[in-house]
């Protein structure tokens, strides 16, 4: 006898699990990173010796600027974050815009962090697809 699926329990498209799954990871992650960019800027505001300094580069800003950007961006970030993990729909959408400016400003950031530069590019765009693919009242099946 073959087995039917539950009246009341809705089957979900392992696409769908794997962005709801996805969407907390980008939550926990937004948070997180605007946690630490937050202590990023901090570092960079306080004392411009802790970050390795670059020669000529195209892109060029004091690193106490740089401070300001990752302090500002990474406490909205944590906002953000904290508004996805509560199912806000206005707090996906900012983490949507906010990835994509931390795409850039992490691309800018390259010289100084080359490594942590790349893998927060990576999570980045991770969280952009997490967080445009999640449907909250989707259901298949």
């Amino acid at each position: 006898m073959a087995q039917q699926a539950h009246p009341t329990k809705p089957q979900r498209s392992s696409g769908s699990i794997l962005a709801g799954g996805g969407v907390v990871f980008a939550g926990v992650l937004m948070l997180v990173s605007g946690v630490l960019a937050i202590l990023q800027g901090i570092s960079a505001i306080a004392e411009d010796d802790v970050w390795a300094r670059v020669g000529h580069y195209v892109y060029k800003i004091n690193l106490t600027g740089w401070g300001w950007i990752l302090l500002i961006v990474g406490v909205v970030a944590a906002l953000a974050g904290a508004g996805i993990l509560k199912g806000a729909a206005w707090a996906r959408a900012v983490g949507i815009a906010l990835a994509a400016v931390g795409i850039v400003i992490q691309f800018l950031f390259l010289p100084y962090a080359p490594v942590w530069a790349i893998i927060m590019i990576a999570i980045y765009l991770f969280m952009i697809w997490a967080l445009a693919a999640y449907e909250p009242g989707r259901t298949d099946g």
